[in-house]
């Protein structure tokens, strides 16, 4: 089947103003010239849609580059000051919330923590929209300005009109978030998955930039994963794809969260690996410290010889090492990615000490030939990730619409997946990961 081919003239024109915008977002500064060898565009295209761009405030002059022989080349961006985003990462210990630009430069932030009482919907959309409220506040940000609030959440989120969450570590099933959500606040709604939203943010800024076939792997309390399929995030028959954290390392094994045996999860995850040290050492938690605090004080006796459990805390780690490395070799055979992005604040925190390891175990596991073809690294966007990919919904809409702010609707937005050129801003000429 061909592409599908835009409609009418409006059609071509709004896809050519978000292809433009996309264009400036993410390569900005950029002259007209540039964007019409990038783009293939006409030059009176590119001129006329530029101009209206700048004059939406979507975007900015940003000074001039001389040109070879002519008038210096004035040089386009987006507008930072053309709104503003809200991202807000929701998991089973904790809540962030974050204040942005439209550029998504922070602006200000909170942490919320949530005691295990504290994961009923009911307090989780208060706490949420406090949370909201304080980052604008704090950012001196009038709500009026800001183009919309992203959240992430560690389950499964089944995109449509009133898009359902499923986390059974929440005990969350099909609920429905965002219609709780608009009941507190006028906003602009937006809801996925943690990982797919932490992937985006590593595919538009971090590790992940410039590469079409990629994963970036979640690893925190919970583990899973963004498959990255020709520069678009992919999502599935119900948008769970993704899950590597229930991909099965061994039969009959350690209970999962889940409530299955033998999933990766329940080996590499960090609320994983703190009770196996507990139990291997044979000592209790300190009940004032969290699993964060826990990971790194398992991190620091593995380096520090002769420590009461330092060689506990090595077998923990260099077991969790030979786990991760067969989950990340399960995803090079099953998927072929030029590059594997290992992130979250628990996989940062192992990864400095355990990617030697976690890389050997992945050549050891892997298909030679594509192990051969994938590069294994570190994310770039550091262990609050989450927050920043939550704020790419709301942006991922504005640039989808060509700098068209989204109405208050109630409507989810459709979920990110390959389409044909003309359905969309991506097209096979400018692959922007929007």
């Amino acid at each position: 089947m061909g592409a599908r081919k835009p409609s009418t003239v409006r059609d071509l024109r709004r896809g050519n103003r978000a292809e433009l915008l996309s264009a400036i977002y993410f390569d900005g500064p950029v002259s007209r010239h540039e964007l019409i060898r990038a783009t293939g565009l006409s030059s009176a295209s590119v001129s006329n849609v530029t101009s209206e761009l700048i004059e939406s405030g979507a975007v900015v002059e940003a000074g001039a580059v001389d040109s070879e022989g002519g008038r210096p080349r004035i040089l386009l961006r987006a507008n930072p000051a053309r709104g503003c985003v809200v991202g807000v990462s929701v998991g089973p210990r904790r809540l962030l919330a974050g204040a942005f630009d439209l550029t998504l430069r922070e602006r200000s932030r909170v942490t919320v923590p949530l005691a295990p009482g504290d994961q009923r919907p009911d307090e989780v959309v208060r706490r949420l929209l406090d949370a909201v409220a304080e980052v604008l506040a704090d950012a001196a940000i009038d709500p009026a300005a800001v183009l919309g609030l992203g959240v992430g959440v560690s389950g499964v989120v089944e995109h449509g009109p009133d898009p359902l969450v499923s986390d059974q570590t929440m005990g969350w099933s099909r609920l429905p978030l965002e219609r709780l959500l608009r009941a507190g606040t006028d906003l602009p709604l937006f809801i996925d998955n943690g990982a797919k939203n932490m992937g985006r943010a590593e595919m538009w800024f971090g590790a992940g930039r410039g590469a079409q076939q990629a994963v970036i792997a979640l690893v925190s309390s919970g583990v899973g994963a963004a498959i990255v399929t020709n520069g678009v995030i992919y999502q599935g028959a119900s948008s769970s794809a993704g899950e590597w954290g229930h991909m099965k390392v061994e039969v009959g094994g350690r209970r999962c969260r889940c409530g299955a045996r033998g999933c990766l999860e329940a080996y590499v995850g960090a609320e994983a690996v703190v009770e196996r040290y507990h139990q291997l050492a044979g000592i209790r938690p300190e009940p004032t410290l969290d699993e964060q605090a826990l990971l790194r004080q398992i991190v620091a006796e593995a380096g520090a010889t002769g420590a009461p459990n330092s060689e506990v805390a090595r077998r923990v780690l260099d077991e969790t090492a030979v786990y991760l490395g067969v989950g990340v070799a399960n995803l090079i055979n099953l998927v072929n990615p030029e590059r594997i992005i290992v992130g979250g604040w628990a996989g940062l925190l192992l990864g400095d000490v355990l990617l030697p390891q976690l890389r050997e175990a992945a050549r050891e596991n892997a298909l030679r030939t594509p192990f051969g073809h994938t590069t294994i690294d570190l994310a770039l966007l550091g262990a609050d990730a989450a927050i920043v990919g939550a704020a790419t919904l709301p942006v991922a809409e504005f640039l989808r619409t060509g700098g068209v702010a989204r109405e208050v609707s109630g409507q989810a937005p459709p979920p990110r997946r390959a389409v044909p050129a003309g359905d969309g801003p991506v097209s096979p000429r400018t692959p922007y990961p929007v």
